[in-house]
């Protein structure tokens, strides 16, 4: 269900395994109550992950933490970068994808062409083979199903994506392949770098996925796309 990858006094930085929920459902204990349970503390949840995502999952141990965290999530003052994969020749192969978001039909968003308080997310994405890219994406802004959407807006849903991408695909695939894989921020201070590669996923383990994680084995210090 989760890997433990940082203790720390306030806070807590675990790897949520994929087909997780994050709060509990279904009869199951979320990844929240699991941990709890499993460390005998309360924990504080100040930004979460969708079922079908793994990766990086910061959670406060104390009220006091979790107001400070919220803020700064709040504030775009804690940078994340993900991982993901997906089938097929985007619009556009690095860049920028900005638009407002609102919601669609089923528990669907859509990205819209306006830009009052838009969503916004920083792309590179390299050929891994067979028809498969890679995706490096570091979103500026905290939207539901943001990066989701993102890749769906250019003509790539994520693979496995059951709800943007093909159901049926979706449905023949182990895992949907988004990935929370780095983390960065300033606590109190003391500054914070935390990576993760994806370990759960056939497509995630190919000798393509891996050398491509080798160039971005640092992602903070890629020369990203500049905007407009």
């Amino acid at each position: 269900m989760y890997q433990i990858i940082a203790d720390e006094a306030d806070f807590i930085v675990v790897n949520k395994f994929p087909h997780v929920h994050f709060h509990s459902q279904d009869g199951q204990a979320g990844v929240v109550a699991q941990l709890e349970q499993d460390l005998g503390i309360k924990l504080f949840s100040v930004h979460r992950l969708d079922t079908m995502t793994s990766g990086l999952l910061l959670l406060a141990k104390t009220v006091e933490a979790a107001r400070e965290f919220t803020q700064m999530f709040i504030e775009h003052r804690v940078q994340k970068y993900y991982l993901a994969l997906a089938k097929g020749k985007p619009k556009k192969k690095q860049g920028w994808i900005v638009g407002d978001m609102a919601k669609s039909r089923r528990s669907m968003y859509k990205l819209l062409r306006t830009t009052e308080n838009p969503a916004k997310t920083q792309f590179f994405s390299q050929s891994i083979g067979d028809g498969v890219r890679a995706y490096l994406l570091k979103p500026l802004s905290g939207k539901t199903h943001q990066l989701r959407v993102a890749l769906a807006s250019i003509g790539v849903p994520i693979l496995g994506d059951p709800l943007y991408g093909d159901k049926g695909e979706a449905d023949a695939i182990d895992r949907g392949y988004l990935h929370a894989y780095g983390l960065e921020f300033s606590y109190l201070g003391d500054k914070y770098q935390y990576l993760c590669s994806p370990k759960q996923g056939t497509e995630f383990r190919c000798d393509g996925m891996e050398k491509q994680l080798q160039v971005w084995h640092s992602p903070a210090n890629l020369d990203w796309p500049k905007t407009k």
